[in-house]
């Protein structure tokens, strides 16, 4: 979701050099800082060169004091993010008011909240709202990732060492989620949403996740009978996850983080959500479908783990209206 605000600050640093003197900011220099795992995502892009990897809280505010910044763009809304960015003496720190950091800022976009509590709204919006406070256009907010040809070849030739052909296509299955178990839906019914997708359109399952989820992604492929494919016990990284998502004809996912990797490759999208905000995510949905359980009075609860105990806005979201939803993003997508 940030791709679009982090394409906007290059921008912006690229033709500074070039540009006549505005009331537009001008920024030098750009340093897109961002942790370890997380920084494949951006390889092979136009933001690529600008990307500090870090490790750590310390290395963090390290980056920051090494790099001299006059200005940190804080597109989380983590209140450690924001401390560290003031420990380290960064002058403007343009961020959201939310978890407690309001004071943390110099400049806050402050969400509008209704009866005491923070309306939903798009993160997407939000962080293009914090760009502007450092005087960033952010023109459009659909998100954009980019792999190379070498990684698309790699992930070809495993599917086909699998027995799947990228060239008859395949429905990729993101089945996990870091936020926790709340957001989890059955791997049952994983597999029989896949199965059906196999009947209907020929199209072989193929399930992948991150480290950790490996029993999940078997128990999806073991409650299959089409064939599903478990990438399980192969090598797994977010580069690799790209080049399956760009190639899939389409992706069911649940609230994660693959659902951006298919918008940001405009790949046809089925994501099931249970604890939270849809309007927290409702941004770059032109090929996506969200598939939820309406009318349940404790939901969205936004807790990792369900504190009802009973699980329904998960357990009791249906594979018909799944595969209802994969039928109408289909259609629109056309061939």
């Amino acid at each position: 979701m940030a791709t679009p605000v982090l394409e906007a600050a290059r921008a912006a640093v690229e033709s500074a050099s070039g540009r006549e003197a505005s009331t537009t900011p001008r920024f030098e220099s750009l340093a897109i800082v961002v942790r370890s795992h997380l920084a494949p995502i951006l390889h092979d892009g136009p933001c690529a060169p600008h990307v500090r990897a870090i490790r750590s809280d310390a290395e963090e505010t390290a980056a920051y004091r090494e790099i001299g910044a006059d200005a940190v763009m804080l597109l989380s809304n983590s209140f450690g993010a924001a401390w560290r960015a003031k420990r380290a003496g960064v002058r403007v720190r343009a961020g959201s008011a939310l978890s407690g950091r309001r004071f943390l800022l110099t400049h806050a976009v402050v969400p509008p909240s209704v009866a005491g509590r923070r309306a939903p709204i798009p993160s997407a919006h939000l962080m293009r709202d914090v760009a502007g406070l450092l005087g960033l256009l952010v023109p459009d907010l659909h998100p954009r990732l980019h792999v190379r040809d070498e990684i698309v070849a790699r992930e070809r030739e495993r599917l086909a060492r699998a027995g799947v052909d990228a060239a008859s296509g395949y429905v990729l299955c993101c089945p996990g989620a870091a936020f926790g178990a709340a957001k989890l839906w059955p791997p049952a019914r994983f597999a029989e949403a896949l199965d059906e997708l196999h009947a209907r359109h020929g199209w072989r399952g193929v399930v992948t996740g991150g480290p950790g989820e490996e029993p999940l992604l078997d128990a999806v492929a073991d409650a299959s009978t089409s064939g599903v494919v478990s990438l399980s016990r192969e090598a797994r990284d977010l580069e690799g996850l790209k080049a399956l998502v760009k190639d899939a004809r389409l992706l069911l996912v649940g609230d994660s983080g693959p659902r951006w990797f298919a918008a940001a490759f405009d790949v046809p999208t089925v994501s099931v959500m249970g604890p939270n905000f849809p309007e927290l995510t409702a941004s770059s949905l032109e090929r996506a479908a969200i598939v939820r359980v309406e009318g349940l009075e404790c939901a969205p609860c936004l807790e990792r783990t369900c504190p009802m105990g009973h699980h329904r806005c998960m357990n009791e979201l249906p594979v018909e209206d799944v595969l209802d939803a994969a039928r109408r993003v289909l259609a629109r997508v056309g061939p």
